[in-house]
């Protein structure tokens, strides 16, 4: 757990310090707000939706190590590549490749850490590896931002997390021969007879997806950073950086309280994720900075609480699918959504943070009605 944990620290050292800068970046190369939005949304789209395909290989044939670390590859090697984008098109290319490669890597890897969590118990196990995460997420945007205040250059950014992406490939070779089966490590097996998926699963899936839908990539909110001027361009990466912070934080204490008190906790912490948009689309300096924040926080709640809660609801033998067909799910709501904020970013930004709240908060109702489903089954 620990060990892949310290992977994820390079890599998101690496791929989110790179995501910290894509929107301006991508301003600069001369994309408009709707390209930023289908660019972030189509990259999200594939990066969850091919994770069905991932998923139902691993299942398949039961190699998760050698789907885990050939989507390590592709997403180590698209990022130092946007030093040398000449133009929008092509990094917009490399930022989907991104996403692809960590859509290759993510189902085995979930159901290995699910493995390794079994005994600590699923909320703390991925609170901790989102933790790890958002570590190496909080650094990346800083370094990226030190090298933009030294040299004012994003290419110069982008060459630099060469140094991370190696470093998360030869510790994760390394972690491939420290555990060759990770499915040993959890002990009791149970449910490997069930042969589908229970109907709360497919409703949770509906509530995480509207909640997706109205979360805004921090691309748009990159972009409306530069095109408003609300910040110095120096700054954004360091807003990046607190975000992460906080969405580390957030998933060691919410994934500890999601095993106390279950998936009710994504009710209040869904309401607080949602606050984010008006505050970081009409604020200024500060109120886009605690936005910035609270972004951060709903993020820590997508990529650690959202996907353990899936661990409880499916038996061992389907995780893989099930992440598989959660994630893809998932990522089709997030590339709609995406494109939709988008699009009303060029209209009207209050019509944008009005979807925002609202496809949030119609997800609530639901998460009552899994929780019901879920305390039920489990008395």
């Amino acid at each position: 757990m620990v060990l892949i944990g310290v992977v994820s620290f390079f890599a998101d050292f690496t791929y989110e310090g790179a995501r910290s800068i894509t929107g301006p970046y991508l301003a600069i190369l001369g994309a408009s707000a709707t390209l930023v939005g289908f660019i972030a949304g189509f990259g999200e789209l594939l990066g969850y939706g091919l994770r069905l395909v991932s998923g139902r290989l691993s299942e398949r044939t039961g190699e998760f190590w050698p789907i885990t670390l050939f989507g390590y590859v592709v997403q180590m090697s698209a990022v130092p590549l946007l030093a040398l984008a000449p133009n929008w098109r092509i990094a917009g290319l490399l930022i989907v490749v991104e996403r692809i490669g960590k859509a290759i890597r993510n189902p085995p890897r979930d159901v290995m850490l699910s493995h390794a969590a079994k005994q600590i118990g699923y909320g703390w196990g991925f609170g901790l590896h989102e933790a790890l995460d958002q570590f190496g997420a909080l650094f990346g945007p800083l370094v990226v931002a030190a090298v933009l205040a030294a040299r004012g250059n994003y290419k110069t950014a982008f060459a630099i997390l060469l140094v991370p992406a190696i470093v998360t490939l030869l510790l994760l070779v390394f972690a491939r021969f420290s555990y060759p089966k990770p499915e040993d490590l959890e002990v009791s097996v149970s449910n490997v007879e069930a042969s589908g998926l229970p109907p709360v699963f497919w409703i949770y899936l509906i509530g995480a997806g509207l909640v997706a839908a109205g979360f805004a990539d921090f691309s748009l909110m990159a972009y409306h950073f530069e095109k408003a001027s609300v910040i110095p361009n120096i700054w954004v990466p360091v807003f990046y950086s607190v975000a992460m912070g906080v969405s580390g934080i957030g998933s060691l204490l919410f994934g500890h309280l999601f095993d106390r008190v279950g998936i009710w906790i994504l009710i209040p912490l869904t309401v607080i994720a949602a606050a984010s948009a008006p505050l970081v689309f009409l604020g200024g300096f500060w109120l886009a900075l605690g936005g910035s924040a609270l972004w951060g926080l709903g993020m820590g709640v997508h990529e650690s609480i959202i996907p353990a809660a899936v661990a409880t609801m499916v038996p061992q033998a389907r995780r893989p699918s099930a992440y598989g067909i959660f994630t893809a799910g998932y990522g089709v709501c997030w590339f709609i959504g995406s494109v939709i904020i988008g699009r009303l970013y060029d209209v009207s930004v209050f019509a944008l943070i009005v979807f925002s709240v609202l496809a949030q908060m119609v997800a609530i109702p639901i998460f009552v009605n899994v929780n019901k489903r879920l305390r039920t089954s489990f008395n």
